[in-house]
């Protein structure tokens, strides 16, 4: 195994390191020639979702260099005992796509999603290479902790069937809010934190009151005229964080700007993405119903696709400040070291399909983002020691003691995956597996009431 997996690591480790700006366009490309596409138009869209990529990492690029360092600064101002930095997913992907398991992760999730898709399990055609980074994650975990390589594919495994069932159960909100037909996100930390929107979204229908307050952009912005456009939210809220952060007149402005041109920018970004998907996503559906007897099939997607949504940059932008609140009530109630820096800026993708599950109601999304923030930094919490070894492993401990994460660090998944071998916490372990399969229930319920209301539509269309 081990000769096996030296002879093919470097041209893997190779088309790996293109990151996911170039590695997800010769995806596509190679996708789209196989589904007949013509080269001229395989490329065009290819190289379409290159460049969507390229400005989504710029637009993130500017919200870690301003707004992370202001954050780290608020934690400071307010004497928060967090002395792990949270990596992010820029570094906690590449020491996972480092890791032993990243060499079969590829092959066995694609395995899988063929097998599921053979037997109807799933709906989801996985294109999304890059983001087996997650699953990999898990392997990678549950292989250090059993030092089984066995075992460590099986984790790859269980996260995938996971991923693309999510994929199936939120089609739905990606379809009808989003608006993106055709389109799966069965990925990251948006799939694996929606079980949790969904149980508090269930809950605060049943409270009187709370259950009639409604708020989103678009309802901001009639209110409050100019002053509700996302552009000077974005102004408000950098105002806010750049206060807290205790900075001077001149850097509070910057900051502030900074907010607004994300605010601007980030749905521009996300419309090439947009243009390179539609031919294929079109040619995708007639190629697969033929070759699956029939049936729609959904083209498996980044979550970044969801960052363009006014709601969920709002909120994103939120849960800046509010996550390393967070965290400090964590340093009280449980001891939390994590100091969220390196996934402040995409925090959108932690409650991208929160937002989607409340129809853009940010209200909801403000406490469901906040249960979810909570475990997450818990999970994080838990995780870190093991981080730690996955990064000396690949050689990038940088020089700290301890690293974390929040994204994947901080998954149910991975969690609940490590402490079934593990069990250095079984209260943990039970807390978490009962809240988290209760979510998974209820948002099995939830899609099999979703398919049969718009099942019974369509009967009435034909009426």
């Amino acid at each position: 195994m081990d000769n096996f997996l030296n002879m093919i690591t470097p041209p893997i480790q190779y088309i790996l390191d293109l990151g996911p700006a170039v590695m997800l366009p010769l995806v596509i490309i190679i996708f789209a020639l196989c589904l007949g596409l013509k080269l001229g138009k395989a490329f065009n869209a290819g190289l379409m979702i290159g460049i969507g990529f390229i400005g989504i990492g710029i637009v993130i690029t500017l919200m870690r260099d301003t707004l992370g360092p202001a954050a780290e600064q608020m934690a400071q101002n307010f004497g928060l005992n967090l002395t792990v930095i949270d990596l992010g997913w820029p570094g906690t992907a590449p020491m996972t796509w480092a890791s032993k398991i990243a060499i079969v992760a590829i092959p066995v999730a694609i395995l899988v999603n063929l097998i599921m898709l053979a037997l109807k399990m799933t709906r989801v055609v996985n294109v999304d290479i890059w983001n087996i980074w997650h699953m990999t994650f898990t392997g990678a975990l549950v292989h250090i902790v059993t030092g089984n390589y066995w075992l460590g594919i099986l984790g790859v495994v269980v996260h995938a069937v996971f991923s693309y069932k999510f994929g199936d159960w939120f089609q739905y909100d990606t379809r009808d809010y989003f608006g993106l037909e055709g389109i799966a996100v069965p990925h990251g930390t948006s799939a694996y934190c929606a079980p949790f929107a969904v149980i508090v979204d269930a809950i605060l229908d049943k409270i009187p009151g709370i259950n009639k307050i409604d708020i989103d952009t678009e309802k901001l912005e009639k209110k409050l005229g100019a002053f509700g456009q996302p552009i000077i939210v974005g102004f408000i809220l950098g105002l806010i964080v750049g206060i807290l952060a205790g900075y001077g007149p001149k850097q509070v402005l910057q900051l502030s700007v900074s907010v607004s041109a994300v605010m601007y920018l980030m749905p521009k970004v996300i419309k090439p993405i947009m243009e390179g998907l539609l031919p294929i996503s079109e040619a995708a559906r007639e190629k697969l119903s033929a070759k699956f007897g029939g049936g729609e099939f959904l083209i498996g997607l980044d979550p970044a696709l969801l960052l363009g949504d006014a709601n969920v940059i709002s909120a994103g932008l939120l849960f800046i400040p509010l996550t390393v609140i967070i965290a400090a009530i964590g340093s009280i109630t449980f001891g939390n070291r994590v100091l969220p820096f390196g996934d402040l800026a995409t925090i959108g993708f932690f409650i991208a399909m929160a937002v989607a599950i409340h129809h853009g109601n940010i209200f909801r999304t403000l406490i469901s983002g906040s249960f979810i923030m909570f475990i997450t930094i818990w999970i994080s919490n838990q995780t870190v020691e093991l981080q730690t070894i996955l990064a000396k492993n690949a050689n990038m401990l940088g020089g700290k003691d301890l690293v974390g994460s929040l994204d994947q660090g901080g998954s149910p998944i991975t969690y609940l995956m490590v402490q079934i071998f593990q069990r250095t916490n079984v209260v943990g372990l039970l807390v978490i597996a009962v809240i988290y399969f209760i979510g998974i229930a209820m948002t099995y319920r939830r899609y099999k009431a979703l398919q049969k209301q718009e099942k019974a539509e369509l009967q009435g269309a034909k009426a």
